[in-house]
């Protein structure tokens, strides 16, 4: 998104989601940078798992990225949950490969909290076993934000 379209975005008065079970991007951006208008208890049960994955990752991953976007821990929490489903056996090569270059930017240019994302792709990535679901599906590495190690013990 460029610079214009985002200011746009965060400026426009959001009066919530014509369909919040399948919301269009420019609603998810626009939510995001007013998510008091329509606070997060007023979504549909498990909203951070339907919207996860490859229709609004790239929107997500744009806001996760976002340092400034009110929403920004929901984005990157969404993001863990696309990444857990992006390293299963049988994710898409879409996901895959769209998953890795995701990754691969955070690395590039993301800040402290998405490079450690990143990170812990990569690990789960190595040793799926590791995976928690507490951690990458309720939100657990986004409130306790750590690098998992590679040679931890299951």
């Amino acid at each position: 998104m460029n610079k214009a379209a985002a200011l746009s975005v965060r400026e426009a008065t959001f009066l919530g989601f014509e369909n919040p079970v399948d919301p269009r991007s420019t609603e998810l951006e626009t939510w995001a940078y007013q998510p008091e208008s329509v606070p997060l208890s007023a979504m549909p049960r498990d909203w951070d798992l339907l919207i996860s994955g490859d229709v609004l990752g790239p929107t997500l991953f744009e806001l996760a990225m976002d340092r400034q976007c009110p929403a920004r821990r929901f984005a990157q929490h969404c993001m863990y949950i696309y990444a857990a489903d992006g390293v299963r056996q049988n994710a898409s090569s879409q996901r895959k490969r769209r998953l890795k270059k995701f990754m691969e930017r955070a690395e590039q240019v993301g800040d402290e909290p998405m490079q450690i994302w990143a990170h812990n792709c990569r690990v789960l990535m190595t040793r799926p076993e590791l995976f928690d679901h507490h951690d990458w599906m309720e939100g657990g590495l986004v409130r306790n934000p750590r690098r998992l190690g590679l040679f931890n013990r299951r």
